[in-house]
């Protein structure tokens, strides 16, 4: 599965996804991935198709049970970028 689109949610919309956006546009940078597009939402928007990855908080992972585990990172701690950077590397290796 290649990866372009990737999708930040969060129970707003507005807050966390907005700041875990934010570090994976850096850790983009980073790992030198100019091919992929990030945005956030709410995770009601959640659903198959929408992106390739989703990346959510461990507290909403059982709203997105109808994402098959490949396409999403669930984050135990949403401002670790290590966590981040670790599990993003792991999906593009996996490409």
């Amino acid at each position: 599965m290649a990866i372009s689109k990737i999708m930040c949610a969060c129970g707003s919309g507005l807050g966390s996804s907005l700041m875990v956006q934010m570090n994976i546009d850096d850790v983009l940078a980073e790992l030198g991935r100019t091919d992929v597009t990030v945005d956030h939402t709410t995770i009601s928007d959640v659903q198959p198709g929408a992106a390739d990855l989703f990346v959510i908080g461990r507290d909403l992972e059982n709203f997105v049970n109808d994402i098959p585990e490949e396409q999403k990172v669930v984050l135990v701690n949403i401002v670790d970028k290590n966590e981040l950077r670790d599990k993003l590397k792991a999906k593009f290796d996996a490409e």
